[in-house]
């Protein structure tokens, strides 16, 4: 079908947007969560992205094998929100994934959100702006971040890019 990318800053509305988009599509929506809360304050956004999105959307939390999930969903669906590509990410390099295995998933997802039968929404973040100054694991996953961000947005039919609240399409 269709892969759109929203990406943005931190509490930039990026989910809520692509909520929004997805419901544009039709009633039947799926919502699928990759934020693995391990603490209080995780478990707290958790809690409140389940109230925001309420009953609307069915979630399936996934913090690791989003193709699968993504292929599972998709058919049942009108659209299906992923949030967050840039957790997804960082969960895989927690996990001890490769380089070669973490672009070879994220290949493997864009594959599967073009040619399913639902509209795929991707919610990213924007992993930095300046000079990476801290350790290496730190820079090998903002650089993964950033690649994987990059293709997807190469492969999507629409960018948005959220600026304060504001979403700003790009393509």
């Amino acid at each position: 079908m269709a892969l759109a990318v929203v990406g943005g800053g931190r509490r930039s509305g990026k989910s809520r947007y692509a909520m929004a988009l997805a419901s544009a599509h039709g009633p039947r929506l799926g919502f699928i969560a990759t934020l693995q809360p391990d603490d209080e304050e995780s478990r707290q956004k958790v809690e409140a992205a389940r109230q925001e999105r309420g009953s609307s959307f069915v979630t399936v939390e996934e913090p690791l094998d989003l193709t699968t999930a993504l292929s599972a969903q998709a058919p049942h669906y009108d659209a299906v929100v992923i949030d967050d590509l840039t957790i997804w990410v960082s969960n895989q390099v927690m996990a001890g994934y490769s380089d070669v295995e973490i672009e070879q998933s994220a290949a493997s997802l864009t594959a599967t959100a073009l040619l399913g039968p639902a509209e795929a929404i991707i919610v990213t973040s924007d992993v930095d702006f300046g000079f990476p100054m801290d350790a290496e694991p730190s820079r090998r996953f903002r650089r993964l971040a950033g690649l994987i961000n990059r293709g997807m947005a190469e492969s999507s039919s629409r960018l948005y890019w959220m600026v304060f609240g504001v979403p700003k399409r790009i393509i």
